[in-house]
């Protein structure tokens, strides 16, 4: 089967779930949620999955809500608080900026906060997943207005500012990777800079170097983005996003 961009770029952010066990996947968005589901249907069975809402459900259909859901837990967003502060959460966040430190924003855009350049959706749960539990981030739309030398606000904490802050805000960051339309990244760099990682197919790395505002570390061989197996192809297209939902998000392009 042939592979789109979006179904590459579900692969990528369903890895960052390996290896996480019995915990709460939180995957943000269409993609990323598509991308927890794939994990779970694969190979992480122990993962559980939130329906967006207020419940984890046990079926891996990403839409199916409200027909078609299995609930496995009632999860108001009260009782978020306690898996949070608890650290068993791995968050995909989106961010409009994000420096090479780890720092993100969703805030706002513009150097005075009290009277925005442009208003976005605030501060909401960034600053307390970031120092409590697994935080990666998906970035639709790769360029040097997102990946900036230094956020307008800082929502999601850094690598940076935590070891600035001391040992308490660093006890428990857990910055994993930043999967974008072009390329994985991860925080491998020297002091934890991003670092890059795989580009997609159909992508090279002056690409994505041109499409971001700071110099990227690189790993030793930057690979190409591994291709979504003829079962993971299945599953994203029958069962959990039959209705093509990651293609509304990432317009369909051959891999």
């Amino acid at each position: 089967m042939s592979a789109t961009r979006a179904d590459v770029c579900v692969v990528a952010l369903a890895e960052c779930f390996r290896g996480d066990g019995e915990i709460v996947a939180n995957p943000i968005g269409t993609i990323p949620m598509i991308a927890g589901r794939l994990a779970r249907a694969t190979f992480a069975p122990l993962l559980m999955a939130t329906d967006g809402e207020a419940a984890l459900i046990a079926n891996d259909g990403a839409f199916a809500w409200p027909e078609g859901r299995v609930v496995e837990y009632y999860n108001p967003y009260r009782s978020m608080f306690d898996v949070v502060w608890s650290g068993r959460r791995h968050v995909v966040m989106g961010a409009t900026q994000i420096d090479p430190y780890g720092n993100q924003n969703f805030a706002a855009i513009g150097a005075d906060y009290a009277r925005p350049k442009t208003q976005l959706i605030g501060f909401r749960g960034a600053p307390g997943n970031t120092v409590n539990h697994a935080t990666s981030y998906w970035v639709a739309n790769h360029s040097p207005r997102v990946f900036v030398e230094k956020v307008d606000v800082v929502t999601g904490v850094g690598w940076d500012r935590a070891a600035a802050a001391g040992a308490g805000a660093l006890e428990f960051l857990d910055l994993r990777r930043v999967v974008t339309n072009l390329a994985v990244l991860d925080f491998g760099g020297p002091d934890h800079r991003l670092r890059l990682v795989s580009v997609h197919p159909g992508v090279t790395v002056d690409d994505v170097v041109a499409a971001t505002g700071f110099e990227l570390a690189r790993a030793g061989m930057i690979d190409q983005t591994r291709l979504p197996s003829d079962e993971e192809l299945r599953l994203i297209r029958e069962v959990i996003d039959p209705g093509d939902q990651r293609h509304v998000e990432l317009p369909e392009e051959g891999a």
